[in-house]
């Protein structure tokens, strides 16, 4: 008989892993029946998670690192348990300031984050407004990472569900925005905004969404959540297959799980973008990641980044945030509950973030991993065994 489990979700190109388990069998391979719960915001589905709505969610990574540092209101202890995808967000910016930028002679070349940037900053002047899905969200810390330099005009964060982002754009609540696909495309389907850069421009190999649940039910139940990541990785590494991209955008489209056009969702499948609505298109390379490079490894490395940047903004002192989030990307229940599937085991649990510049082989129990590039737009190293 199969194990009924309740897995939340948002309409986004990166629940694939979880989507792809229940359509594709993998989750009826593990004896589990896989009951997936849209919900329609960030906040909601932290709270279906955390309050018992659900076992197993599709989460912005920095939320539970947020939750363990008591920022956000609600305090229940979740386990990241592996990463869903890496990367998969866009930047977009409205017609009106699209046209002020290509007006000073800005090309859009959806790759330059230091020029785009500086032609942003531009047109836009002071007060510039950017939507984002949630507070706590990599959306929100890489805009952070890339405008706050030394110097510049604050800037003004909202905070908008994915799917209402476009019509936020339209109504002129924002200028910019940071988006999970298909969200960004979406607004350039309507005509309302054009797509500036990938978050892959300003962190090569930033993990965007996590496979999130709680920290007691993982440990009263850990039989059941290592059948959940078994069907989970399976259906990353069916992903990962070129033959594999069509099928899996019709069944994203589907009314019960996205609601919008497969061919839509493909370009972020793809990575060949069309960023504006006179049908400019970009080919990103490694647009979103499930499986390759160890793209699903929690490295605690990744959880310290969000750590440190989270508690500087919050006046925490950043070494005790690093201590209580690297117990939060669980790299001991992914070691265990996922070997023998072939799985990539990294050498280490954590590492140097930024410094790998081209696909790179790296220490594994298998001996055949190789890392992709990871490297910040800037150039910076993060290196969480320095002081804050």
């Amino acid at each position: 008989m199969s194990i009924a489990l309740s897995i939340g979700f948002m309409p986004l190109v990166d629940a694939a892993p979880l989507i792809a388990a229940s359509e594709m069998g993998f989750a009826r391979e593990e004896g589990l029946d896989l009951r997936l719960e849209r919900a329609p915001s960030w906040s909601t589905l932290r709270d279906m998670l955390a309050f018992g709505g659900v076992e197993a969610a599709h989460m912005l990574s920095p939320v539970p690192v947020a939750m363990a540092l008591g920022l956000g209101g609600v305090s229940v202890p979740l386990s990241a348990v592996s990463v869903l995808a890496v990367n998969g967000d866009v930047i977009g910016v409205s017609r009106a300031l699209a046209e002020r930028m290509r007006a000073q002679g800005f090309g859009f070349d959806f790759s330059d984050a230091v020029a785009a940037r500086a032609a942003l900053r531009a047109a836009a002047g002071a007060g510039l407004r950017i939507g984002v899905p949630f507070p706590f969200s990599m959306h929100a810390e890489l805009l952070h990472y890339w405008l706050s330099e030394p110097g510049a005009p604050a800037i003004d964060i909202r905070t908008v569900p994915p799917p209402l982002m476009a019509e936020a754009i339209a109504a002129g609540e924002i200028d910019a925005f940071c988006v999970g696909e298909p969200w960004g495309s979406i607004a350039v389907e309507t005509g309302v905004g054009e797509l500036l850069l990938p978050g892959a421009a300003i962190w090569a190999f930033a993990p965007g969404k996590v496979l999130a649940v709680r920290s007691d039910w993982a440990a009263r139940e850990e039989e059941t959540l290592g059948r959940l990541m078994r069907a989970v990785w399976r259906a990353g590494r069916w992903l990962d297959r070129p033959g594999s991209r069509t099928t899996a955008a019709e069944i994203l489209a589907r009314r019960e799980h996205l609601n919008l056009p497969a061919e839509v969702i493909d370009r972020a499948l793809s990575g060949r973008l069309t960023i504006s609505s006179r049908g400019d298109a970009r080919r990103v390379e490694g647009f979103v990641e499930f499986h390759a490079g160890a793209a699903s490894f929690p490295w605690r490395s990744q959880a310290a980044w969000i750590a440190r940047r989270l508690a500087k903004r919050a006046g925490q002192d950043p070494q005790a945030a690093t201590a209580r989030a690297r117990g939060v990307f669980r790299t001991d229940l992914y070691r265990r509950l996922l070997a023998g599937t072939g799985a990539e085991m990294p050498g280490a649990s954590e590492k140097l973030e930024g410094t790998i510049e081209a696909d790179t082989p790296a220490a594994s129990e298998s001996g055949r991993l190789v890392l992709r590039r990871d490297r910040f737009f800037d150039g910076r190293v993060f290196d969480l065994s320095a002081p804050g």
